[in-house]
């Protein structure tokens, strides 16, 4: 538009001389006042002009702003996108009910003998223990970064409470307080607390080998995420090694360059079990427990998946460093004294798991073997000469279960069976059964339960999922104990005389039931 009101600007002024010709006979003053009407107008498009010039300055400068806040704001979604966060909230509802060996007011703890040389008892059993209901809610945050290519952060925060308490419900956890292998595991207060926090330094060398160090992602491994109905793998030992602690490892990763095998890795993994700190010369010494071994996947192909671990337990302590220093002062050592080593443990097991069709299923076993030094294991305190175990002890344990989908349904139906032996050791305090961990059961444990995703809507995001857990759960003891590695486990049947004379009532069997809301997002 500017154009044109120039040129027909312009085409007037060559066309004056014409216009002074053709009206030769006309007044001057008359062609005078056309000449300065055409320069006001030439003028007023000049200032028109200087006007649209400015206007379009302003406009690119504004855009130019807006380009560098632009590229200031990308640079700083760059930064912030690096970090990926998921978590996943659990509403949890339980029943439990156990039969002990002892009814109550069944005297117990002989504390010595009459003149008639009968025994005179310190206690009466409390009888059966159990709760009509226990609510207790989890949340976990996952964060996930990288610092270099291969240089990867995983974390998460857990929070795990019972309703109406800021501490540990009586009984939870088989009865263990808090301590460094069932943080974040057992329920306590409303704090969030690092469940899982290391560095990855993926691809050392170009090689397909990895370095990794912090807090262990080893609670809840396979086959848990059937049970759990996550459907991902979410630690690297198998269930029976559910015990968080501080380590690192060095792995190697390969294929098979088959279709029916497809990947596998093997790890060397190491960890502290428990830290001794200073130590004195007046005091008794103990030192610290290590674990040390191999985890490794022999194969993974879809659903296909064999997993072998074999570790050693180095100075394994007679009880571990309890967060309550009241509980630790005035609790176990009334039983087993000073905090002492007692010697090794070794522990192999393996899980594979495979599908077919709809129906998920795996098979799953271990052996446990003592390497007790002068203090002993499993000691037999009712002895009359000593109750220091030094022999080995082996023990073994069996698993398997089964889950049948029906997608159309959003239902999964899950079956699970698991056995063990009299001196069988599993490492499981961080397991995820509230009361008694299922693995650690010298005896039989059975469990059927039920997943059904909720109809919620459409997923938000890859994370996405929802669902309701229902499950009933039954221990069925052969031996006392369970995590526990001090006292012998005695036989419920045959020898209730020698827990009666050491003021023990333990569990003789247990239902439980359990109902959960989760939501991953």
């Amino acid at each position: 538009m500017v154009k044109k009101i120039s040129i027909l600007a312009f085409a007037g002024l060559f066309a004056l001389p014409a216009f002074a010709i053709a009206g030769g006979g006309k007044n001057p003053a008359d062609l005078e006042r056309k000449i300065d009407e055409l320069s006001r107008q030439l003028d007023e498009l000049k200032a028109q002009m200087a006007r649209q010039n400015e206007t379009v300055t302003e406009y690119s400068t504004k855009v130019d702003d807006m380009d560098t806040m632009l590229e200031e704001k990308s640079e700083k979604w760059d930064l912030a996108s690096r970090f990926q966060f998921d978590g996943d909230f659990r509403a949890r509802g339980d029943y439990y009910q156990g039969s002990n060996v002892f009814a109550a007011g069944t005297p117990i703890r002989m504390v010595g003998l009459d003149g008639g040389g009968n025994p005179i008892w310190g206690a009466q059993a409390a009888g059966d223990e159990g709760n009509d209901t226990l609510m207790t809610n989890r949340l976990r945050l996952n964060m996930r970064v990288k610092a270099t290519e291969d240089v990867e952060f995983k974390g998460r925060l857990a929070m795990y409470k019972a309703w109406g308490m800021q501490s540990t419900p009586d009984g939870l956890g088989g009865g263990m307080p808090i301590f460094d292998g069932n943080t974040t595991r057992t329920p306590n207060d409303s704090a969030l607390y690092v469940d899982r926090a290391f560095v990855n330094w993926n691809n050392i060398g170009g090689a397909p080998v990895w370095f990794s160090i912090g807090r262990r992602p080893t609670t809840d491994g396979p086959p848990a995420d059937l049970r759990m109905g996550t459907d991902t793998r979410m630690a690297t030992p198998p269930a029976y090694m559910d015990y968080p602690f501080d380590g690192l490892s060095l792995g190697y990763a390969y294929n098979w360059g088959n279709d029916a095998l497809g990947d596998g890795r093997i790890r060397f993994c190491y960890g502290r079990g428990f830290e001794n700190g200073l130590e004195n010369d007046l005091g008794p010494r103990i030192d610290d427990t290590d674990f040390a071994g191999f985890s490794w996947d022999v194969f993974k192909k879809g659903p296909r998946f064999l997993n072998v671990q074999t570790f050693e337990a180095f100075n394994l302590f007679n009880y571990p460093a309890f967060s309550s220093d009241l509980i630790r002062i005035a609790g176990a050592p009334s039983l087993y004294g000073d905090q002492v080593n007692l010697g090794n443990v070794y522990h192999t097991s393996g899980v594979y798991m495979d599908k077919i069709n709809n129906l998920n299923y795996f098979i799953a076993g271990g052996w446990s073997r003592t390497d007790p030094n002068e203090n002993g294991m499993f000691n037999d305190y009712t002895s009359r000469t000593s109750p220091y175990n030094t022999d080995s002890e082996n023990g073994y344990s069996v698993y398997a279960g089964i889950r049948y989908d029906i997608d159309r349904l959003g239902l999964k139906l899950g079956a699970e069976y698991n056995y063990g032996s009299q001196y069988w050791i599993s490492f499981s305090p961080g397991h995820d059964d509230l009361y008694m961990s299922k693995l650690a059961t010298r005896g039989n444990a059975y469990e059927l339960y039920m997943i059904y995703d909720l109809p919620t809507g459409e997923a938000i995001s890859k994370y996405a999922k929802t669902f309701i857990r229902l499950g009933w759960q039954l221990y069925d003891y052969n031996y006392s104990g369970g995590f526990d590695w001090n006292m012998k486990p005695y036989d419920l049947d045959d020898e209730k005389d020698k827990l009666q004379a050491l003021g023990q009532n333990p569990v003789e069997s247990a239902n439980q039931v359990y109902l959960t809301f989760e939501a991953y997002f």
